[in-house]
């Protein structure tokens, strides 16, 4: 059996790919708000829920698995929910073409893959150079939200982000314990229940 939804026939987000300059994004919501960003929506339960609860966001998800991407964007629109948009994309290459430096409130980084084998290491996102990147888009007190369950990523990851410059409010290579008022990811969700430990960190731009 396949994990994961089907995969839809539509792509989503494709029109914003490529671009030679950031799009327009409040004509593209139709609306001003804070501009949020998640890299790797995986099966969207924190972006569905989260959008939910706060409609006042513009929330932009970049997932590359185009069946989760489709299914999110599926989800979204069937329930009405206009503040989230979906683009089946590699946030990598895209990241720096859709969003201004200072445009964004928040940028998500939840779960990323752990990539064990060494000869695929080099696949890992959040390089000294891209973490400098997400820190020049965020606005002034803007937040970064990373989770994972994975403890020697966990400690990697938050170096490299407190090494491009965020800020740790509770202090150098600390984690932040859980929020119930929080929004959990399909993962989380599950952690919550076991007991597992999620490695937790809301970093701020200063």
């Amino acid at each position: 059996m396949s994990r994961g939804p089907k995969l839809l026939p539509e792509p989503v987000g494709l029109e914003l790919v490529g671009r030679s300059q950031p799009p327009d994004w409040d004509a593209l919501f139709g609306r001003q708000g804070p501009l949020e960003l998640e890299i790797g929506c995986g099966l969207g339960a924190f972006a569905l829920e989260y959008t939910r609860l706060h409609p006042e966001v513009r929330y932009v998800a970049i997932e590359r698995r185009k069946k989760w991407a489709r299914d999110v964007q599926h989800r979204a629109e069937k329930r009405g929910q206009t503040n989230l948009k979906v683009i089946e994309a590699d946030a990598r290459t895209e990241v720096p073409l859709l969003f201004r430096p200072g445009s964004l409130s928040a940028v998500r980084f939840q779960f990323p893959d752990p990539w064990w084998k060494r000869a695929h290491s080099k696949r890992a996102l959040m390089t000294d150079e891209f973490a400098a990147l997400l820190h020049g888009l965020l606005e002034p007190g803007g937040l970064f939200d990373f989770r994972t369950d994975v403890e020697d990523r966990a400690h990697r990851i938050l170096a490299t982000l407190e090494g491009a410059g965020f800020h740790n409010p509770l202090g150098k290579g600390a984690f932040h314990p859980v929020d119930p008022a929080e929004a959990p990811s399909t993962r989380e969700k599950r952690y919550l229940v076991t007991g597992e430990p999620v490695y937790r960190a809301r970093l701020r731009k200063v």
